[in-house]
């Protein structure tokens, strides 16, 4: 009779385990739940806790009330200008009515792909009134408070409060940035030339203006420098003049040394003069004496 005993406490246990674990659950503090009567939506759970449900009957869905991310597919939009473009739009939400979401959506996942592809339809449309310049431009943020209007206006009908939405990128499509790239490199080849050809030509003026200057100050410098030797030439013959006239004698000897000195300088200098040459006329002179 023990032995039954124990065997039916057992599954006594065993079913007041799985009668408690169909009874409770938690809501953790990151949580927010929706209680299904039988698949049909009966009451919001916001309260973190632990929570009691009727077995069998009620289930749970559970959803996040931290900020969450939603980052839809890349997409192609086509400009006013005949460009396209690649953009990529991010953005951050709350599900602040997790009825209204669950009735919308029923999970994240749906919600991800239906918002997502709303997100970019309003980009596409947004977008497609602009041009490339405008995207690059100060325009970009008037153009994405436009893209925010409309997905605010959307997001309460899925009970999510949008928290930040942004273009992650704007890329142009592989070819068309090639050329692009092509032609910015082409153009700043150009510039590039007219630069060194406009530095050269600088280079040349500087270079000319330099030898116009340099003939200039040579030729200054020549005349001034005629101007002392005449000078200086003509105050010689002054004194030279002065002399003569005081001591035409000594004068004349002064010269004749000179001559001396020029004539008999080297050591190897061969003259070829009769005695009574006049270049030796004051040897003979002091001969004589």
């Amino acid at each position: 009779m023990l032995k039954y005993a124990g065997i039916i406490l057992g599954v006594v246990l065993v079913v007041a385990a799985i009668g408690a674990s169909s009874t409770l659950y938690t809501v953790h503090q990151t949580q927010q739940a929706i209680v299904l009567y039988f698949g049909k939506p009966d009451r919001v759970v916001t309260d973190p806790g632990l929570h009691v449900r009727i077995p069998f009957a009620e289930d749970v869905q559970y959803f996040d009330t931290r900020v969450l991310d939603l980052d839809p597919p890349e997409v192609q939009v086509p400009l006013v200008d005949k460009k396209r473009i690649n953009v990529d739009a991010y953005m951050r939400y709350k599900i602040v009515d997790p009825l209204l979401f669950f009735q919308a959506v029923t999970t994240e996942s749906n919600f991800q792909d239906r918002f997502g592809r709303l997100v970019n339809a309003s980009l596409q449309q947004t977008i497609a009134r602009n041009s490339l310049s405008d995207l690059l431009s100060d325009k970009r943020d008037d153009i994405m408070e436009q893209i925010s209007a409309e997905i605010d206006l959307a997001a309460p009908g899925f009970g999510v409060q949008i928290v930040d939405i942004r273009i992650g990128r704007t890329d142009l499509p592989v070819e068309i940035s090639q050329n692009v790239y092509g032609r910015m490199r082409a153009e700043r080849e150009r510039e590039a030339r007219e630069l060194r050809a406009e530095g050269k030509e600088e280079a040349q003026k500087i270079t000319a203006r330099a030898d116009r200057e340099k003939v200039v100050l040579v030729a200054d410098a020549k005349r001034k420098s005629e101007i002392a030797r005449g000078e200086g030439e003509a105050q010689r013959v002054t004194i030279l003049a002065d002399a003569y006239g005081r001591d035409a004698e000594f004068f004349d000897f002064y010269k004749s040394m000179q001559e001396y000195r020029k004539g008999l300088g080297g050591n190897t200098t061969t003259m070829v003069l009769t005695p009574d040459s006049d270049f030796f006329r004051f040897f003979g002179q002091e001969s004589a004496k």
